[in-house]
């Protein structure tokens, strides 16, 4: 299967799917806090993702049984919403997908539940630094490589570890598409920057850095979805949904006011 190049048109509905995920993840953000069980995220996100117009990109698919990725502490990623109760001190790494007019879109964030620790918020904060750095780095002529560079380059120089196994991925009219964008560049899991697919306008991709606090290696649950670090350390997780442009690429699932 190729790459796919979107149209404008395309794009737009992108857009209204995007800013869906953007407006879901910004109302759990805001109401998240000590006491709430996960399956009241996952609630949250339905009655808003509706109100909005949006249907789920996650329920169902291959069998997941949730609107919303609830993944707290040491789960990375996969998380399924249920009766944990959530604690002050927690990180929650929260991700959602939405399809809208036939086209998904996808994102992702960490938040804290109250007052969380300095060494979690530098870890959510770098988190995020590191998809920023991966986005700047999404550039028309560039090659995919150099994506997986610019993540991994600033993660570790902050001392933390970054996720092998699991990776970013073209997304349009479905969830998945070509290419994977890794988050490293050693094989057999990564990209070495300058190697990889070309970028070319109109590719839209999902970039999701994970970063361990300890080391990158992980383990899945008895429930055969939630990932965990290996070691027990913390971990965080964000996600935009792009397209690249000529110049900057533009971020889908980013809020947008007014």
């Amino acid at each position: 299967m190729g790459i796919d190049i979107k149209s404008e048109k395309e794009i737009d509905k992108m857009r209204q799917s995007g800013q869906i995920v953007a407006k879901v993840l910004k109302l759990l953000s805001e109401q998240i806090k000590p006491g709430m069980k996960t399956k009241e995220l996952d609630i949250i996100a339905e009655k808003e993702m509706k109100r909005l117009g949006g249907e789920s990109s996650f329920n169902g698919y291959h069998g997941f049984p949730a609107n919303l990725c609830v993944s707290v502490n040491d789960e990375i990623v996969h998380g399924i919403p249920g009766g944990r109760v959530l604690k002050e001190g927690d990180i929650v790494s929260l991700d959602f997908g939405v399809i809208y007019n036939g086209f998904h879109g996808d994102a992702a964030v960490t938040v804290g539940v109250g007052e969380i620790s300095r060494d979690a918020r530098r870890l959510i904060e770098t988190t995020q630094a590191s998809l920023e750095n991966g986005i700047a780095a999404a550039r028309a002529g560039a090659k995919l490589g150099d994506i997986s560079a610019a993540i991994q380059k600033y993660a570790e120089s902050k001392g933390y570890s970054v996720v092998r196994e699991y990776t970013g991925h073209g997304i349009g009219r479905e969830m998945h598409e070509d290419p994977q964008v890794p988050n490293c560049t050693e094989p057999p899991y990564g990209l070495q920057p300058g190697t990889g697919p070309e970028l070319k306008k109109g590719m839209t991709i999902a970039l999701e850095p994970m970063l361990n606090a300890g080391g990158w290696r992980t383990r899945v649950a008895d429930d055969r979805w939630t990932v965990h670090t290996d070691d027990g350390s913390l971990s965080a997780h964000f996600e935009h949904t792009i397209v690249i442009d000529n110049n900057e690429p533009e971020v889908l699932t980013k809020v947008i006011y007014g």
